[in-house]
């Protein structure tokens, strides 16, 4: 698979906000963007692509399918308009967003429709975001020899899904991990803060070299330039083995949790 290891995420940014952060993070040298079709920013991110004269081979973009999507046709030509949108021929990722465990379009119907749009060329690869274990297992029986290039999973120093974390590298699923720094949370955690002094870096870096250091994807987002630059260099940072202990300390499990509709999240592990 080819997603790569640093992103920039849209959620929540929309507006002049998102063209203005699309700049900058192209600016700064970021080459993979995330977004949705429900952040409603597709549009914004398709003009800054469109105008920034970075080649669109250089450019991995993902987008996700909205849950109001799901059926097959409704799927696939919510996915022309995201491309309509996004100015492009083609997504390099596309990602059922949320499992909907309960709701009326199944499984079966919703990931045979992404396969056809890879089938299509609409999308290069495939994937789903907030998927448990046994979703997880559903998708691949579904989808026989058609690989899921990652599972996006809200993962941070609280919330490690361990159990998730030890299937997905059994079973060789890439992971991408979102809300890496807990909304800010890391910023004020003193054993983030004393870990960062230590290597000169800040607790935002630290917490992303964290998780690049479990081999996820991380997609962090931010509205300061300064801080879309800070994040980039986490890459850089090599934590120690005490580091890492240290931080796998801070995980509480499900308290810790922030993403969790409750119309569309699956029973988590």
């Amino acid at each position: 698979m080819t997603v790569p290891k640093f992103g920039l995420g849209t959620f929540r940014l929309k507006d002049d906000v998102v063209r203005r952060v699309v700049a900058d993070a192209l600016e700064l040298g970021y080459r993979a963007i995330d977004t949705a079709q429900g952040y409603d920013n597709e549009g914004e991110i398709g003009e800054v692509l469109a105008a920034s004269g970075v080649p669109r081979a250089d450019v991995y973009l993902t987008t996700k399918i909205k849950p109001a999507n799901y059926r097959r046709d409704a799927l696939l030509d919510s996915l022309r308009v995201s491309l309509e949108k996004l100015r492009v021929e083609q997504v390099d990722l596309t990602l059922i967003h949320w499992p909907v465990p309960n709701g009326e379009v199944r499984p079966e119907e919703y990931l045979a429709a992404l396969a056809e749009a890879r089938e299509q060329g609409l999308t290069r690869e495939i994937g789903v975001s907030n998927f448990n274990i046994a979703g997880l297992r559903r998708a691949r029986e579904i989808l026989g020899g058609v690989p899921l290039a990652t599972n996006q999973v809200e993962i941070h120093p609280y919330l490690q899904n361990r159990r998730l974390v030890e299937f997905a590298r059994g079973e060789g699923l890439h992971l991408t991990s979102y809300m890496t720094l807990a909304v800010g949370k890391v910023m004020d955690d003193p054993v983030l803060r004393d870990i960062a002094g230590a290597h000169g870096a800040n607790p935002a870096q630290v917490a992303l070299a964290w998780a690049l250091a479990q081999g996820f994807s991380v997609i962090p987002s931010s509205t300061k330039r300064e801080n879309l630059a800070g994040n980039l260099r986490a890459q850089d940072l090599q934590l120690t083995t005490e580091d890492m202990d240290r931080i796998a300390a801070l995980d509480v499990g499900e308290a810790a949790r922030i993403a969790n509709p409750e119309s569309a999240r699956p029973v988590w592990d």
